[in-house]
């Protein structure tokens, strides 16, 4: 049976420990969901871009053939096709199977990015499946604190979905992704057929 997690978008206090340094910078810190794209790399997405983190038992994700390598395959995801992205891939790092710490499950997390209010009385929202070496904890963190990402140290596929960087401290700084722009670096055309490449793209929540 699949574990899943749901993580709060939100919160009204900060949590112990927070570091009153960024709440000086401009009064608003944001949450991010840390996680670890490769084994020694660490990255942020932000908490409002996260529907749920999800453990898959290795198998219960199917293939589908004509595929950017990167894409997994689907996942059945609370009764709709979810598809499923090596996020670590994606950036142009190590494929998940061959990481060292390659474990019996996969940890996930269902990618949720709303778009424009419309005048359904729910936003629409597109999904997409990031499977990474490791789900960790929540960090809070002021956006005036991000700082644009160094060109000259990235490699082109990792660039093109990075919001920019977080000295967290002086020998730790974090990569901060954008949900939206791992969403626009899905291709729009791929071996199979149309209705696969819209969906890969993004599937449509009520």
């Amino acid at each position: 049976m699949t574990n899943s997690s749901f993580v709060p978008n939100s919160s009204s206090s900060l949590e112990d420990g927070q570091n009153p340094a960024l709440v000086s910078l401009s009064g608003q810190p944001e949450q991010f969901l840390r996680l670890h794209l490769v084994l020694n790399m660490t990255a942020l997405l932000p908490l409002t871009q996260v529907a749920e983190v999800l453990t898959i038992p290795i198998g219960k994700i199917v293939p589908i053939p004509h595929m950017s390598p990167w894409v997994m395959g689907v996942y059945h995801w609370r009764g709709e096709i979810l598809w499923m992205v090596d996020l670590g891939q994606l950036c142009g790092l190590a494929p998940w199977y061959e990481q060292e710490t390659n474990p019996s499950v996969y940890e996930a997390i269902v990618l949720q990015v709303v778009d424009q209010p419309s005048t359904q009385h729910q936003p629409k929202g597109q999904t997409l499946g990031l499977v990474v070496d490791r789900v960790e904890d929540i960090e809070w963190c002021d956006p005036q604190a991000i700082q644009c990402p160094p060109n000259f140290t990235l490699n082109p596929q990792l660039t093109q979905i990075l919001r920019g960087y977080w000295w967290k401290s002086n020998d730790v700084m974090l990569a901060v992704l954008d949900g939206a722009a791992i969403l626009q670096a899905m291709p729009r055309s791929e071996g199979a057929g149309s209705r696969e490449q819209g969906e890969l793209r993004g599937s449509r929540g009520n």
